[in-house]
């Protein structure tokens, strides 16, 4: 293991089509603000050129930040843009919320028209919504007692992943509304 562990997420960067979009939804829509805005060029390899390019940081409390490039070049946005699939959403980035936060969240989604799925896993409460370009993003309020979950699980981390590697699907989540 690490001896020492990552502080925490510094910023997690997704290419988007339209930053005014985008900004409107992140900063107007779930109220995440805009903190910095850089305006840049470098060389590009997978397009062989220079590209201007213009990346927005949100804050998020921690210090981490939600980051967005949009490319001046429409090669370089398709061939750094992400690739998500229409159905499914294993692919989200998934940021903690007091249960107040998330309950603005979801006023502010209704308000604006914004479809939101929540899901109680019994470890966390859940609310799935996408981006104008159609990142998944998840805003999840800890449970009560998310601290002996956590001590419960990382008790059988291993042990449960040989398990289910090796064939037995059963489930481990007994705290999960059926």
């Amino acid at each position: 293991m690490l001896k020492e562990l990552p502080l925490r997420m510094h910023h997690h960067a997704y290419a988007v089509k339209d930053q005014e979009a985008n900004r409107h939804f992140i900063e107007d829509v779930l109220g995440i603000p805009l903190v910095a805005t850089w305006c840049e060029r470098t060389f590009r390899p997978e397009v062989g050129r220079e590209v201007d390019y213009c990346h927005t940081f949100f804050e998020i409390a921690d210090g981490g930040a939600l980051a967005f490039f949009q490319f001046a070049d429409e090669e370089a946005y398709e061939k750094n843009r992400a690739i998500l699939q229409e159905v499914g959403g294993s692919w989200h980035m998934a940021l903690k919320v007091t249960q107040t936060s998330f309950d603005e969240l979801l006023k502010r989604c209704e308000t604006a028209g914004v479809p939101v799925r929540t899901i109680d896993h019994g470890y966390c409460l859940s609310m799935y919504l996408k981006t104008p370009d159609g990142l998944r993003l998840e805003f999840t309020v800890d449970a009560p007692d998310a601290g002996q979950i956590a001590a419960m699980r990382r008790a059988d981390a291993h042990s449960e992943l040989v398990r289910w590697l090796a064939g037995d699907r059963r489930t481990n989540n007994a705290d999960r509304p059926h």
